[in-house]
């Protein structure tokens, strides 16, 4: 069945900056957007202005009371509210309203339980369902012994209240031992595919920016692609083709957003690497969002704290058909960066829908790629080893193979990165 949800945001005035009221608002937008990807009906949505927030309720007594008659009104079955309650607040709200509560770090958790699929991201999720849950044992109330359906009773939500926190950080160790032992295998993935070697360009980007759709249309993809928050949460990683006829590996990552929990950093950390790893980053941004420059704000905060600040990278203005005279990309940037300290290498107009600026896409990734130049050369294999031809036939342009004796003759257009990893079977270069 459907959830009925209302939504709280609050707004602290004693310290209000410019624009917090709207900041506000847009957060609760979004929030309202994340609980339609949850499952839930929204009845409504209102912000509580106070001058500091509530150490028992975070809204008040005053906002308590009228959330009761809301409840009741719309026939509510669970209040979700903008912030990260405390373990008391969350205890005290349920005892109060006597619903389910949920805030914004549970609800992304549940978002990210429904959309991980495969084993390393669902373990990733259960890491920081734990850690989310761990303090929050004692006296967690009606929430810990619900054994209903629904937004924010997946996985570890439903534990009683009685369960032992040993047994609970035994599963922590043995979910971070897991985790490690992925990471060494991506590791190991990760210096293979170093070996030949290819670059690799990371796609990032505010969560529903397009990222999917952009790589699927790049590499000839199917991921999964919807207009919902964190449609895509397991890394993707496939081959794209440069106009210079380099080939280099693209992946996809979990999509940011304002307020990323803690939690969720610390446990996608496995997953961030593809990241913190690449060459060069995609930023894609959702050029037609009103919130667009708060969106890649977020986006450079996030990248920040994972150590790729650094990193080149492309701001890919997603979306822009949307826009009047969008495809002027050099205006699109202007409006969009606000902080000029973090300045991309370059800045494309795309629409990831519809096809359009893509090939400028291409061109600029391959000016901004370290140089790995091709050239044309003869190459004398012995016949028995097949794994020089396959890695000619996989990232060169073969463009004759002779047999002669126990060897064979291949001529090939070779990035210079593999005709130093096949040096030994050089015979000549043009």
């Amino acid at each position: 069945m459907r959830e009925v949800a209302l939504l709280v945001g609050l707004e602290t005035t004693a310290s209000r900056r410019p624009h917090s009221l709207t900041q506000s608002q847009e957060s609760l937008e979004e929030l309202a957007a994340l609980a339609v990807s949850a499952g839930a009906e929204v009845a409504e949505s209102q912000i509580q202005s106070r001058p500091r927030p509530d150490a028992a309720t975070l809204v008040g007594s005053g906002k308590v009371e009228e959330l009761k008659s809301k409840i009741h009104f719309h026939d509510a079955t669970v209040v979700i509210f903008d912030r990260e309650l405390t373990p008391t607040q969350q205890r005290n709200l349920e005892r109060e309203l006597e619903i389910k509560i949920l805030d914004r770090t549970q609800l992304i958790l549940d978002i990210f339980a429904r959309r991980a699929r495969t084993r390393e991201g669902q373990l990733q999720v259960e890491l920081a369902q734990l850690n989310y849950l761990l303090p929050r044992l004692t006296g967690h109330g009606a929430a810990m012994s619900r054994l209903g359906g629904g937004i924010g009773t997946r996985g570890p939500g439903e534990t009683k209240l009685e369960t032992d926190r040993r047994r609970i950080h035994q599963r922590i160790h043995a979910i971070e031992a897991s985790l490690e032992r992925v990471r060494g295998g991506r590791a190991t993935q990760r210096q293979q595919r170093q070996a030949v070697p290819l670059a690799t360009v990371a796609l990032v980007g505010y969560t529903n920016a397009g990222k999917s759709t952009l790589f699927n249309r790049l590499t000839g993809a199917q991921v999964l692609t919807a207009s919902k928050m964190f449609a895509t949460l397991d890394p993707t990683v496939r081959h794209m083709t440069l106009p210079s006829r380099r080939r280099v590996l693209l992946s996809d990552t979990v999509g940011f957003i304002r307020n990323l929990p803690t939690t969720l950093v610390k446990a996608f950390r496995a997953t961030l690497e593809e990241v913190t790893e690449a060459e060069l980053l995609l930023h894609v941004v959702d050029a037609s969002s009103p919130a667009a420059t708060e969106h890649t704000t977020h986006v450079l905060e996030t990248l920040s704290e994972i150590g790729a600040a650094h990193t080149p990278q492309i701001l890919v203005l997603n979306k822009a058909d949307l826009i009047p005279g969008g495809m002027d990309a050099a205006a699109l940037a202007r409006r969009i960066l606000s902080d000029p300290e973090h300045q991309p290498a370059g800045a494309v107009a795309v629409s990831a829908l519809s096809g359009e600026g893509l090939d400028k896409l291409s061109s600029k990734i391959d000016e901004t790629l370290p140089v790995d130049p091709v050239s044309a050369c003869m190459f004398r294999i012995p016949a028995a080893e097949g794994a020089p031809l396959h890695l000619l036939h996989e990232y060169g342009r073969v463009i004759s193979t002779q047999y002669n004796g126990d060897f064979c003759e291949v001529e090939a257009e070779t990035p210079e990165s593999l005709r130093r990893r096949l040096a030994k079977y050089l015979v000549s270069v043009s």
